[in-house]
Formats: structure tokens, C-alpha cells, sequence
């Protein structure tokens, strides 16, 4: 069992894995194919001469930074890079396995694998990566280029260049590939910073209420037998069906306020920080049974922000996505910020995908209220009724083409056949939180 007084804070990151034919955070290739200028024979042929690349399978063991095809679960070859090679115990020269990324995909999709998943025709070893990079970025389309900038810095926007490949270098081996958590065996699909004695375990038993992790199973169902608890250590605020959603003081429960920040970060990437839990709440959503509240997802949330915050870290746990259970808890933080008398806004920077996310949200909520609403509407009486923050509404509406700029002011269009046009673009808007079965008083802090 294990926590540290520090942890990490990571940012809604619910987004699924990505499949072979799709690519990774929500990039669509194809989009733009304006050319850069070619690269005549002779300068090409130099560029090729320096790269002074090796192929073939006389270069075993495979080096760090090698580009290889490699058989992934689909049964198909995908190109991928070598990032770490470790040896087996008491194998040959040539036995090692290989952590790769598979670069059309997301880094959650990165593995170990052995030797005879690698094409090892296709091996292309490049001993300067710098000359790789230039002939490369004249081979690319624009798009293409801005597509492979946008997807290494996704998330890390407050990070400067230094920074970003420190935080590569430290995280870019999953030290952690699966967790049981409650009946579900969970590929994980990031590093997380667990203490220093869990470095050699491959895979981690949580219980699923304290959230207290193990090495092995053993020690897991002893645990079991001893643990009280059948919930989240909290408060129960809202309880509506089978679902119900517990308030955890991170100062009051810290032990528990950190497992949760190393089990999530297993599952979020962007927006690595460390900070101390006591200065957070937690609001856990659980599916309840006969045999306890299971855990299916949470957010986090400053005690005070003076940003006006209202949701600093969100995530829905794998086996449970696809569901709704993400557009809800997004639905419940701005129902806090209503009982609270606040605008709220999500912590930035947004990941492209969270981003969309709350685009979703605040699109839907937005157009509900101007198809019901008669009679003009301002800015800030949609922020009074929904609790959005003004900024988000007017951004929305841009992007909408809604909002028309007459006479020094924003004036809201809103065509009942346009409005119907753009709910049905947002989709569906998940699980409603029933406000009748919020039981809830803001955090104040005690004397």
C-alpha cells in the first residue's frame, strides 16, 4: 500500500484508444495538401549520404531511436520507434524486448514487445536525428507538419522546450502496464510517479474503495477482508438510481485524495503537476450495488480559485466509457457552481479532446435556452442562468456564427432552423443530473 505526500494533477483525459485505421487525438489526415518546395536530386542524395542509414537484421540488438514495422493486436504491421530496450534474464546477446511508440497513435498505445513482433526487413536506424528532421519537414505537407507539433506538445502547453522533453524523458516508459480495480483488469496507458518500491511491478492491485494498491493479489484479498469501507471516504451529496456521487475533502482524507491522483494519472497524460491534495475536493461518481459504490469516475476541484475554476481534473476510468458518465460530471460541476452563486470555467490549458468536450456541453445548454427563450437575451444573463462563464458563451456562439457585432455590441442570432442544425452537430448529451437529488452546501473552510 503506498502514498507520498506529494501527487499528480492531470486534466480531463476520457478520450478513447484510438483504432489502427483512425488516427490519434483527433487528427483527420487528408485535410490540407498544400506542397513545399522539392528537393532537387543532388541536395537529396547528399541529405540521404549523411542520414547514413543501416537496414537489414545485422543490427541486433535494435538501438534506442530505431524505426521499425512492428505487428501490433490488430495482426497488421504498423511503423513504430524504438524508445527503451531492456535484456531478458540469462538470454543471449540478441534477447531483448523493446518499448516502442507507434507513431501514428497516441502515447497510451506504446508497449514492450519481443523480437519476432518487429519486421526486421524494415529496420531503419538514423544516427543523426537532426538531418532526419530537416529532410523530413521539406517532405511533409504543412498540415502534416503542424499535425506531428500539435500532437507533441497536446496537453503541455505551459511547459517550455526544456521542460517538455524532461517530462518525456522521465515519463516515456509505462512503469505500470495493468491494475485490478474491483472486477475489471485495466490496461493502463501512461507512466504515473508511484514510490520507488513499486518500480519492478508490471501490475498493481487496487481496492477498489480505499483505493490502497498492492503488489499481489495476496495481499489485495487480506486487505479486503479488513477494509470497512464500501464507498468513497466522503460525504454522499447526490444519489439518484443506481448512481450516486461522494464530496472528499483532499485535507480530510489525504491518503486517499493521493491514490486517486496515482491511479488517474495511469490514464491521463497532459498537464503533469505536482500539488498538494488538502487544497482540493473530489467528487466521485460511483455505480451502486448490494456489494458497495463502485467508482466509474471523478473530478477534482480547488477549494478556492481565484481564476473561477470549477473543475480542475476530470477522467472516467476505461471500463466505464462511452456511457455518458463524462458529459455528466461536467453537467455536475457547473450544478456546484450554480448552488455556489459563481461562474465556473474548467482549469486551462484544455487538451483538444477536453476541449471538445466542453464545446459539447456548453453548445447544447446554450441552444436549449435560445430555442425556449422569446424576446431578446444578453451575454450575461445566459452566464446568470447556466453559470458558464461569459467568455465561454461568447467564444461558443463565434464558433457557432451566431453572434453578429451591431452598434458596439454582441448581438445573439438565433434562427430556430440553425439552432436545431447544431444541437443535432453536438450529439447526444448523456446522463441529466437530476438537481432535485443534489444534497449540497458549498465548502467553507473551518476555523
Amino acid at each position: 500500500m503506498g502514498s507520498i505526500d506529494t501527487s499528480t494533477r492531470a486534466e480531463s483525459g476520457s478520450d478513447p484508444i484510438p483504432t489502427p485505421n483512425g488516427t490519434a487525438n483527433g487528427l483527420h489526415a487528408g485535410e490540407d495538401s498544400i506542397q513545399t518546395p522539392a528537393v532537387d536530386s543532388t541536395g537529396a542524395s547528399a541529405e540521404n549520404e549523411s542520414l547514413r542509414k543501416r537496414r537489414g537484421s545485422g543490427v541486433l540488438p535494435l538501438e534506442v531511436g530505431t524505426r521499425v514495422m512492428c505487428r501490433w493486436r490488430d495482426g497488421k504491421y504498423h511503423p513504430v520507434k524504438v524508445i527503451e530496450r531492456r535484456k531478458f534474464p540469462c538470454g543471449g546477446v540478441n534477447d531483448y524486448e523493446y518499448y516502442v511508440h507507434y507513431t501514428e497513435f497516441n502515447r497510451r498505445l506504446d508497449e514492450w514487445v519481443k523480437l519476432e513482433q518487429l519486421d526486421l526487413n524494415s529496420v531503419e536506424t538514423v544516427v543523426d536525428e537532426k538531418v532526419e528532421d530537416k529532410v523530413t519537414s521539406l517532405k511533409m505537407t504543412r498540415h502534416q507538419k503542424r499535425k506531428i507539433d500539435e500532437t507533441h506538445v497536446e496537453g503541455h502547453e505551459e511547459l517550455d522546450a526544456a521542460s517538455l522533453r524532461e517530462h518525456e524523458e522521465f515519463t516515456k516508459v509505462k512503469n505500470i502496464a495493468t491494475i485490478e480495480l474491483g472486477r475489471y483488469e485495466i490496461e493502463t496507458w501512461y507512466f504515473s510517479p508511484f514510490p520507488p518500491e513499486y518500480n519492478d511491478c508490471s501490475k498493481l492491485f487496487f481496492c477498489e474503495f480505499c483505493l490502497n494498491f498492492m503488489k499481489r493479489k495476496e495481499q489485495l484479498q487480506r486487505h479486503m477482508r479488513k477494509c470497512d469501507l464500501k464507498h468513497p471516504p466522503g460525504d454522499e451529496i447526490y444519489r439518484s438510481g443506481t448512481l450516486s456521487m461522494f464530496e472528499v475533502d483532499g485535507k480530510k482524507n489525504k491518503v486517499y485524495g493521493q491514490n486517486l491522483c496515482y491511479l488517474a494519472k495511469l490514464f491521463l497524460d497532459h498537464k503533469t503537476l505536482y500539488y498538494d491534495v488538502d487544497l482540493f475536493l473530489f467528487y466521485v461518481l460511483c455505480e451502486c450495488d448490494d456489494r458497495g459504490c463502485h467508482m466509474v469516475g471523478y473530478f477534482s476541484k480547488e477549494k478556492h480559485s481565484e481564476e473561477s475554476y470549477n473543475l480542475a481534473c476530470i477522467l472516467t476510468l476505461p471500463p466505464y466509457q462511452r456511457k455518458g458518465y463524462g458529459k455528466f460530471l461536467i453537467a455536475f460541476s457547473y450544478e456546484l457552481s450554480k448552488k455556489e452563486g459563481k461562474v465556473g470555467t474548467p482549469e486551462r490549458p484544455l487538451s483538444d479532446l477536453g476541449m471538445l468536450s466542453y464545446r459539447g456541453y456548453w453548445t447544447r445548454v446554450l441552444l436549449d435556452i435560445l430555442k425556449k427563450h422569446k424576446g431578446n437575451i444578453s451575454i450575461k444573463e445566459l452566464s446568470d442562468m447556466t453559470a458558464i462563464k461569459a467568455e465561454d458563451i461568447l467564444s461558443t456562439l463565434q464558433g457557432l456564427e451566431l453572434i453578429q457585432y451591431r452598434k458596439g455590441q454582441h448581438v445573439i442570432c438565433a434562427d430556430p432552423k440553425v439552432l436545431d442544425r447544431h444541437l443535432k452537430a453536438a450529439g447526444r448529451g448523456g446522463l441529466e443530473v437530476d438537481v432535485s437529488k443534489l444534497i449540497w452546501t458549498p465548502y467553507k473552510e473551518q476555523n
